[in-house]
């Protein structure tokens, strides 16, 4: 339009952007801001109370769920472990481990646990505000499984005291930092999980294992 009106020269935009490109001119008007975007980004995601609200002590099986994520350091690298324990029989009932942190890693954790066990009209998660628990993505598939959702108050690791719990005895049990490769990484965690839900005994469970006690509070409650 300048060189229309100022100069009365007539030439295509195509032609303009091929000559700006040549000499590496760059317009510097009309370029998004990066703090919008990610302000806008962030108001996509949402947060719900604490409605589990440290109520721990449960004793119907697949009924409160607690989920969170962990990262184990190995060979000077980090693989990112997602977890979903029941509260009740402290069960693993889904796990996922990943090189990454993007969303699929907290979806596939879902996407295993929704096949391990029976969801009820009444099963609730809990978790804390991180990113991926105020995904838009995430909300979406806990609604459409028709799941409560719950998180904890910002900064207050205490509110999901049952799965910190579960990634301090893991780390204790485990020696994933002398682990070379992340599959023999993730081999050893499944290992893990077998020998916690099957294995492990808990004197808290009645000197159950996680298996074993689900199994009793199933039979205790029909």
């Amino acid at each position: 339009m300048k060189l229309l009106s100022d100069k009365k020269t007539i030439m295509n935009h195509k032609k303009i952007i091929r000559i700006k490109k040549k000499y590496h001119l760059f317009t510097k008007i009309r370029r998004i801001n990066p703090y919008k975007a990610i302000m806008k980004k962030s108001l996509e995601h949402r947060t719900c109370e604490n409605k589990l609200d440290r109520n721990f002590k449960q004793n119907i099986p697949f009924k409160i769920l607690s989920t969170d994520i962990t990262y184990l350091p190995f060979n000077h690298r980090f693989a990112y472990l997602s977890v979903i324990k029941d509260i009740a029989s402290r069960e693993v009932v889904g796990w996922n481990i990943a090189r990454h942190l993007e969303m699929d890693l907290v979806m596939d954790t879902v996407e295993n646990m929704k096949n391990n066990i029976a969801l009820s009209p009444d099963t609730m998660i809990h978790s804390d505000q991180g990113f991926h628990y105020t995904n838009p993505l995430y909300i979406e598939k806990i609604k459409d499984l028709k799941i409560d959702q719950s998180m904890s108050r910002k900064g207050n690791c205490i509110d999901n005291a049952p799965i910190e719990s579960f990634f301090g005895h893991l780390k204790d049990d485990v020696d994933y930092k002398n682990c070379k490769t992340f599959e023999e990484l993730r081999l050893q965690i499944e290992e893990y999980m077998k020998y916690y839900n099957n294995d492990r005994q808990q004197w808290d469970l009645k000197k159950m294992t996680p298996v074993e006690y689900r199994n009793h509070l199933l039979e205790t409650v029909r």
